[in-house]
């Protein structure tokens, strides 16, 4: 039986660097079709996560929000219209319905890629859906999945995408692996489809929850990752705000899988496979963003590379034992 790594299994091996300044480091990426990102995050097409404030936000920092498709076309594509032409958005579809018209109006509106949503991308809706959209929309981005494997993610790059979303059942709210007993660990996923000889991107998506994971999903093979709890707590996302029980703020953070989103948007539960909840305040966006990118930076400088592809060449890893995990984690003990 095989085993699968996540991201607490390892740690980067600290190596000699001749990094002067976390300055000289760029964690640019560029992910095809004019998707060039000044830092590569991607903010998770969740409605408690991207709208637009998220879009123009991030966007100006040099990332990118999918905007959610748990809406009507014309609320979606209002969204994408009201952004600055020169802030990169990009607008989620599903792989049935009307999921052509509203990749349609959504490039119409402005947005520069389309990102085809469900939760197991290695499907034949999903061949259908690549398919329709690239014949009808050659020139745009197409971002898919999500996929666990490496045969998954060459088949969704071989029916023509151009990044596709590598993991199942990480997320914070996914129940997907108890629900139903299939997932892959992230880092394990990265890992595999990064031996891939396929042009497409690798997009990681799920199980990270601070800057360390997102250096070791960038050194692992990433070329960006989808964050979903990391920015749901900022100030410019969607969901409300409100005061917890002890007097702190709080923010609704909920899975799109979820039974009460899935009542929401289509008025039934099918199968439940994420939850409701909510996640601390975490204060401005800018703020948050910044932070992590300069863990990204300071994650690299270990390294000493100065680049994505320089991190991912030099990487070195170390498998760590429990009683480590705990060590590298905050562990001051009040007496």
């Amino acid at each position: 039986m095989k085993k699968g790594l996540t991201y607490d299994d390892v740690l980067l091996v600290p190596q000699y660097s001749d990094i002067r300044s976390r300055s000289q480091i760029s964690i640019k990426s560029d992910l095809g079709k004019g998707i060039e990102l000044d830092v590569p995050i991607i903010a998770s097409p969740m409605d408690t996560v991207s709208e637009t404030e998220m879009a123009n936000g991030l966007g100006n920092m040099g990332g990118i929000a999918i905007i959610h498709r748990y809406n009507t076309i014309e609320e979606q594509s209002a969204m994408i219209a009201s952004m600055p032409s020169e802030i990169l958005v990009g607008a989620a579809v599903g792989v049935i319905g009307d999921f052509k018209n509203r990749a349609r109006a959504a490039v119409e509106a402005g947005a520069k890629l389309i990102c085809i949503d469900v939760a197991h991308g290695h499907h034949i809706l999903m061949k259908e859906a690549i398919t329709v959209i690239k014949e009808a929309m050659p020139n745009v981005h197409i971002m898919a999945g999500n996929v666990a494997t490496l045969e998954g993610f060459n088949d969704l790059a071989d029916w023509g995408a151009d990044s596709i979303r590598c993991n199942i059942g990480g997320g914070s709210i996914c129940t997907t692996r108890i629900q139903t007993g299939h997932g892959v660990p992230g880092l394990e996923t990265i890992l595999q489809c990064a031996k891939s000889d396929r042009d497409a991107k690798i997009i990681a998506d799920g199980g990270i929850k601070n800057s360390g994971d997102i250096v070791k999903a960038l050194a692992a093979g990433a070329d960006a990752v989808m964050l979903g709890s990391l920015l749901a707590g900022t100030d410019l996302s969607p969901g409300e705000t409100f005061k917890g029980s002890n007097g702190e703020l709080r923010k609704a953070y909920r899975g799109m899988a979820s039974a009460e989103a899935q009542k929401d948007w289509r008025g039934r539960v099918s199968s439940a496979e994420g939850v409701a909840s909510s996640i601390p305040y975490r204060g401005e966006l800018y703020h948050v963003v910044s932070e992590l990118q300069r863990g990204i930076r300071s994650g690299f400088s270990y390294s000493g590379a100065r680049s994505i592809k320089e991190m991912r060449a030099k990487a070195k890893w170390l498998r760590q034992t429990n009683a480590s995990a705990v060590e590298s984690s905050a562990h001051v003990r009040l007496l």
